[in-house]
């Protein structure tokens, strides 16, 4: 077999899990229910956010909190102040890629 296979957790739960982590990319998949987000960090790599459901809000740098919507991708460059946040009714879903890994960043 050529290909490899990753599979991703399905659920309206909290969830932030790794799905692919190699030398190449990292992906994450994230669920976060109205009222969650994450905790304030930055970014540690070059990081897209895919939205496949829900609204994310989101806070970078000392910008005004914007919000975006399901079918979006979010481009944030690296060593960013961000927050993401849930604050809206629906459940919000997203995929973060990073590329390249964090890991081959230069800290």
């Amino acid at each position: 077999m050529i290909e490899k296979k990753f599979s991703f957790t399905r659920g309206n739960e909290k969830m932030i899990e790794k799905v692919i982590s190699d030398e190449n990319v990292m992906i994450n998949h994230m669920v976060l229910p109205q009222g969650t987000g994450l905790p304030e960090h930055y970014s540690n790599s070059n990081v897209y956010m895919i939205i496949v459901r829900g609204q994310m809000s989101i806070k970078l740098g000392e910008q005004e909190v914007q919000i975006y919507d399901a079918g979006d991708i979010i481009n944030i460059p690296f060593n960013i102040k961000m927050l993401v946040t849930n604050a809206h009714e629906d459940v919000l879903e997203f995929f973060v890629v990073k590329a390249p890994h964090p890991d081959t960043m230069v800290k």
